[in-house]
């Protein structure tokens, strides 16, 4: 009978030891380093043609829709003629913001995205073309939506029903 009660009374201690709760530790170190940034997007400008895809990203479609050296434009567009050729333009909001920099400005180019020997492209009053990036800005300021021109120029040798497409790569720079 003691042994019986002695067993029982020692496996009695040994449970609350085995039910105690198992525990381990470690430490985790988190290193990062800041990097300072720039980014680009458009907007549609309240004057202009809203933007048809992308408003409010860094790739956005900017439409005209038909367009012809007379006659009726569609609002937000501004045509002007020449003897031999009709330009549509339309502002396009370009927003440039930074975080974590010193910059006090940006340069902002831009360059055609593809070879046009027929049309003439700008940005801002600038001409654009493939074969190098042209200077839009020297020195934008951070934050604001800046309205930029988009004009088309269009030879009156074009044939109707000719559709015009090509793309205008922007790079802003923190200055």
């Amino acid at each position: 009978m003691k042994k019986l009660i002695l067993i029982t009374i020692v496996a009695m201690l040994m449970v609350p030891a085995m039910l105690a709760a198992q525990t381990a530790t470690g430490t985790l170190t988190v290193n990062a380093t800041v990097n300072s940034s720039i980014n680009l997007v458009f907007n549609s400008d309240g004057a202009g043609v809203a933007l048809s895809a992308g408003a409010g990203t860094n790739t956005a479609t900017l439409n005209f829709g038909n367009v012809s050296a007379f006659g009726a434009v569609a609002a937000g567009i501004t045509r002007t003629t020449t003897a031999n050729s009709f330009t549509v333009s339309t502002p396009v909001d370009v927003l440039v913001t930074k975080a974590n920099s010193a910059s006090a400005n940006y340069t902002l180019k831009a360059q055609l995205g593809a070879a046009d020997a027929v049309n003439t492209w700008q940005v801002g009053g600038t001409a654009v073309i493939n074969a190098a990036q042209a200077t839009i800005t020297a020195t934008g300021a951070y934050g604001f939506n800046v309205a930029e021109a988009i004009p088309l120029t269009v030879p009156f040798a074009t044939a109707n029903a000719t559709a015009i497409s090509n793309t205008i790569n922007f790079t802003a720079t923190a200055n």
